[in-house]
């Protein structure tokens, strides 16, 4: 049972966007792994039913015994849901497809809102003492989305510099609104961070251009490039930090981990 009076507990940032595909999963497994490169302990949420940060961090599909739909729908201990991976301080909650149907076994449920926040805030989240929560929102802007923004203090917006990419956002931000009038008023944007960037390419430079003139100081100096080795790492069931740490996306990602505990007053240990 989660206990509202207990001192605040790991900060805890959802990482959304409706849309697929720009890098939402691949921002989760490479920040965490830089915070942890910072001395700072990270538990990873994968709240999206493919699972892909589960096999991004190296955990089999086969290996999912107990996932985030047992923690919401089930009611599953943390200990018990909680999975080292193969990098020291760094921990997820799995996801299999079975959280696909969380919506609709959900639907019913008072609190079906309130779930993640009061799984991530119960007592016995203190023996871990994590640092950050990161959390790996599905590509839609469902009940699971809503359990995380609901969860979290912030969220993290990646932004493909593709055309279109603004149009998404303005939806999400209404979304945003909506949660914190509803549900979280203290609900925060961390911000926008540019991914899947080519500074050789006028489309990138012209998305960064409306990025920036359309949401000022929200959008991170650090952009995230189009990186072969980014893209590898997956395959090899790792972060790019540790399949090629001198990669220029793993810099990248070195970067925003930076930006973003600077901003937070974090001191690596």
């Amino acid at each position: 049972m989660s206990d509202f009076l207990r001192p605040d507990g790991p900060r805890i940032i959802a990482i959304a966007n409706q849309k697929g595909g720009v890098g939402k999963t691949t921002t989760t497994i490479n920040l965490a792994a830089a915070m942890v490169e910072c001395g700072l302990r990270v538990l990873v949420v994968d709240l999206d039913p493919q699972g892909n940060a589960s096999t991004g961090l190296g955990i089999e599909a086969t290996d999912r015994e107990l996932t985030t739909y047992d923690l919401l729908v089930e009611d599953a201990d943390l200990k018990d849901v909680i999975r080292a991976t193969d990098i020291e301080d760094l921990c997820i909650i799995p996801a299999t497809v079975d959280l696909s149907s969380a919506d609709i076994e959900l639907f019913t449920n008072e609190k079906r809102s309130f779930l993640l926040h009061d799984a991530l805030r119960q007592t016995a989240m203190d023996e871990y003492e994590w640092d950050y929560v990161l959390i790996d929102c599905p590509p839609s802007l469902n009940l699971l989305t809503v359990n995380a923004m609901v969860a979290a203090h912030s969220v993290l917006v990646p932004l493909q510099s593709e055309f279109f990419a603004l149009e998404g956002v303005t939806q999400l931000m209404l979304t945003i609104r909506e949660v914190r009038q509803s549900a979280n008023p203290n609900l925060r944007i961390e911000g926008v961070v540019l991914t899947m960037y080519d500074r050789r390419n006028n489309l990138s430079q012209q998305v960064e251009l409306d990025a920036r003139e359309n949401l000022g100081d929200l959008v991170f100096r650090t952009k995230i490039p189009r990186n072969v080795r980014v893209s590898e790492a997956p395959s090899y069931a790792q972060p790019v930090l540790q399949y090629d740490s001198n990669s220029l996306g793993a810099k990248a990602y070195r970067a925003l981990a930076e930006e973003i505990l600077n901003k937070h007053h974090k001191i690596a240990a």
